[in-house]
């Protein structure tokens, strides 16, 4: 029932007397929250609150009349009966709109006041029994009536010329009305009365009472108005004192020059102007501050434009015109230097021995924009962080997560109190020199709202062919951002706008598998942990099976954060057996694993103890390296329905009906009757139903334990496979197969069925990885079936 003025009241009068409209004894009720609508006005009112939009409706589907009752307390969201005023306005629905949001705008005109008999509520609308209020006029206008009302016209034009928001239209129309309770209505509807003295007015009859009481509210706001107007007069006085002293201050500086006293200000304008000969700025930068300095030097020391510009000077003094960094250009010492910090992660790194060799060939290369994207925790910021060291470049670093104001990129303009450049140039003064490694973290969380979009912003400091002229809006002078080497970070790609993934070379890291995490554990986790908790390699030692179990028991994640908190918590407890007194080696392995870092909180996979029918090992690609995965297939009497289980995505539901269309299709070949597909529900289950699992590369597992299902013959448990199916039985390639083999691998599993067009991604894996196993390329499912059943049935 919820309705509010949105705008003020306007009265209306209609030249010609339109005929009375009969008002029944039965309206529907909208309530107001703070206003009372008079006779003869219209105003637009918004609907919001359920009851409320149940009466507009009701009244529309019949005669369009509805009853305006106003609430005594505007704060309460449902009124009782008891809550609202018995004396209401009867108005006719001129026009309704829903709006988006689910309210409506109605635009309704008084008709007549109407006193309240009783209300009915059943829930869903008010509905009132009503009876007219009519007019008490005088039979006969006195001297007395007619000198009231022509003081109540000239009231009313007097608060309009003092500054009241009064239309011409309604002037007019005041002006030619005689009937003192009409005048009352329409002048009580253009004033700022409280609900309690709006609702007064209309309770009101008698129209000479009325109008009394309209004149004495009107009395009151004309006076208002005119303490208003001196106030305003007061406040224009002041200003015109401040000009005074402002032309009375050039005044005493003309005296001053003429007895040749030196100007205060004059000695920092001197030390600008002897920066301004040391620095080596662009031209456009060297007009716009000495233009400023110019400024300076015709102001008054004290006032607040002169502390404006000195702070705008201060920022282009102090920003890297020139000064660079001479960068390292031996090609060894910096693959040095990155493979002393990263372990793995060979492509970024020879992205950026590329762009050395580059730079050591011509000093004209644009430095390249590069996007890391990876889970948490793979290492994205302390990359940039080894390749500033590499480089022999400062580095700086800001992070965009929630920024949503473009100013915080292009900075704010000087017109502005507080104004200051965006963090582009201000994190370039903090480096000291022009071509840092910049790195941007979060790129993929940036916001947008009204104050614009920081992405965009973005684009031109991203891009090499506009950067080199790259110009803060506090500035207001272009800087050349083409030596810097931007690099930005990304957990995911999709959010990013496309036009500014365009700007980017993507790199992305996937994370780490097992050996990769456990030799970073080696060199880098390991001692970082050791020297924060103040001990050495004397006082603890991890084995290579307790990193194994670390990783595998008791973290599952692409990087390694987890993994170094799990290191730490053991060196934690170590210290503490330390600083009781109980120096030893302690050496953690494998089996006393536990006692160090509690009860595993992950399992293993494992293998099948035995070859099963209807169970077949398939190989899935996740975040955290990869996993295997156990397709059941159970065959159950019924009518030939298909039941998935196991949190399934939809490309995965797919793949299980193309591998059972597929079957069917076959069933000649395998020996089975149609009837058998057609008496039999399908059960298809995938274990840890509370991980949702999707995506094509399952489709030959989903086939292959099929089969087993219908024909009774077991998988081979130490196979696990691979590869998107179609319908014509072919095996398409899958991504993923690095992390899909190392988790094969770790499992126990010797023999990998892999898609044919897959061969190439082995050289993806080290020979370390992938001795012992045997690889089965494929490109029709009869050869993966065949392959991974104990007996061939194609």
């Amino acid at each position: 029932m919820g309705e509010e003025k949105i705008q003020s009241p306007v009265a209306a009068e209609r030249e010609e007397k339109a005929e009375k409209v009969q008002v029944p004894g039965r309206l529907p009720v909208l309530v107001l929250r703070d206003i009372v609508v008079f006779p003869y006005m219209i105003v637009p009112l918004y609907v919001g609150r359920p009851k409320s939009k149940k009466a507009v409706d009701a009244a529309l589907s019949g005669d369009r009349l509805i009853l305006l009752l106003t609430q005594k307390d505007m704060g309460v969201e449902d009124p009782g009966q008891d809550q609202l005023y018995r004396c209401g306005t009867v108005a006719l629905i001129v026009r309704m709109l829903k709006l988006p949001d689910g309210r409506m705008r109605v635009l309704v005109q008084g008709i007549s006041r109407v006193k309240v008999r009783a209300i009915d509520d059943d829930g869903k609308v008010l509905q009132a029994d009503v009876e007219p209020l009519e007019d008490e006029e005088p039979a006969q206008l006195t001297l007395e009536n007619k000198a009231m009302i022509k003081n109540v016209r000239q009231k009313f034009e007097q608060a309009g010329k003092l500054g009241k928001s009064i239309s011409n239209e309604i002037l007019i129309i005041a002006e030619n009305i005689e009937e003192p309770g009409k005048l009352a209505d329409i002048i009580a509807s253009n004033l700022e009365l409280k609900i309690e003295d709006s609702q007064s007015i209309l309770e009101e009859a008698d129209s000479l009472r009325r109008l009394t009481r309209v004149h004495d509210f009107l009395s009151y706001e004309i006076e208002m108005l005119n303490m208003q107007n001196q106030i305003n007069l007061k406040a224009q006085g002041e200003m015109d004192k401040s000009q005074k002293e402002y032309f009375l201050r050039q005044q005493l500086k003309a005296i001053r020059k003429e007895l040749g006293e030196e100007s205060e200000i004059m000695e920092e304008v001197n030390a600008y102007l002897k920066k301004l000969e040391e620095a080596k700025m662009p031209e456009a930068a060297r007009r716009e501050t000495e233009k400023n300095i110019e400024r300076l030097k015709k102001m008054h020391p004290e006032s607040a434009e002169s502390s404006v510009i000195r702070t705008y000077l201060d920022w282009i003094f102090e920003l890297p015109w020139a000064a660079a960094s001479k960068d390292n250009l031996n090609l060894k010492r910096a693959r040095s230097i990155l493979n002393q910090d990263h372990f793995g992660l060979e492509k970024v790194k020879e992205r950026i021995l590329e762009y050395l060799s580059v730079r050591k060939l011509t000093s004209r290369g644009h430095g390249p924009i590069l996007c890391f994207v990876g889970p948490p925790g793979v290492g994205k910021t302390s990359l940039g962080k080894s390749i500033a060291r590499a480089l022999n470049k400062k580095f700086v670093r800001i992070s965009l997560g929630g920024v949503r104001d473009e100013a915080e990129i292009r900075g704010h303009r000087r017109t502005y109190v507080g104004a200051l450049p965006g963090k582009i140039i201000q994190e370039l003064k903090n480096a000291g020199t022009n071509n840092p490694v910049f790195m941007m973290d979060e790129v993929d969380k940036i916001g947008m709202d009204f104050r614009g979009d920081p992405s965009s912003a973005l684009l031109e400091v991203l891009d090499p062919e506009q950067n080199n002229t790259f110009t803060d809006h506090y500035l207001g002078v272009p800087f050349d951002l083409s030596k810097v080497l931007f690099i930005t970070t990304a957990n995911l790609l999709e959010p990013i706008q496309p036009a500014f993934r365009d700007r980017m070379e993507v790199i992305e890291i996937h994370g780490y598998n097992e050996e990769e995490k456990a030799e970073i554990a080696r060199r880098h986790l390991i001692p970082r942990q050791l020297e924060a908790n103040g001990l050495t390699p004397r006082l603890v030692e991890f084995t290579p099976g307790a990193l194994k179990n670390i990783i595998a028991l008791y973290t599952r994640e692409a990087g390694v954060r987890n993994l170094e908190r799990e290191i730490g918590g053991i060196c934690r407890k170590v210290a503490h057996k330390v600083a009781l007194g109980e120096k030893k080696l302690y050496r953690v392995t494998g089996r006393n694993l536990e006692k160090y870092a509690g009860v595993p909180r992950l399992f293993r996979d494992q293998l099948l103890e035995e070859n099963a029918v209807g169970v077949a090992t398939g190989m899935a690609w996740t975040p955290t390296g990869g996993d295997i995965l156990f397709i059941e297939v159970k065959l159950i009497p019924g009518k030939g329905t298909l039941i998935l289980t196991g949190s399934l995505g939809d490309v995965m539901k797919e793949s299980a009906s193309a591998a059972l269309s597929l079957i069917k299709a076959s069933a000649a070949e395998l020996q089975l009757a149609i009837e058998k597909f057609e008496k039999t529900d399908i059960h298809i289950h995938i274990p840890e139903g509370g991980i949702p699992k999707d995506g094509p590369s399952a489709g030959v597992t989903l086939a292959t334990a099929l089969i087993s299902a219908f024909t009774g013959k077991a998988v081979n448990r130490e196979i696990a496979m691979t590869g998107e199916i179609t319908l014509r039985g072919r095996i398409l390639p899958v991504g993923g197969i690095k992390e899909k083999v190392l988790a094969a691998r770790r499992a126990g599993i010797k023999t990998v069925i892999l898609p044919e067009k897959n061969k190439k991604d082995l050289s993806e894996l080290k020979e370390g990885h992938i001795q012992g196993m045997n690889f089965l390329f494929v490109r029709d499912f009869r050869e993966a079936v065949n392959a991974a059943l104990v007996e061939t049935i194609f």
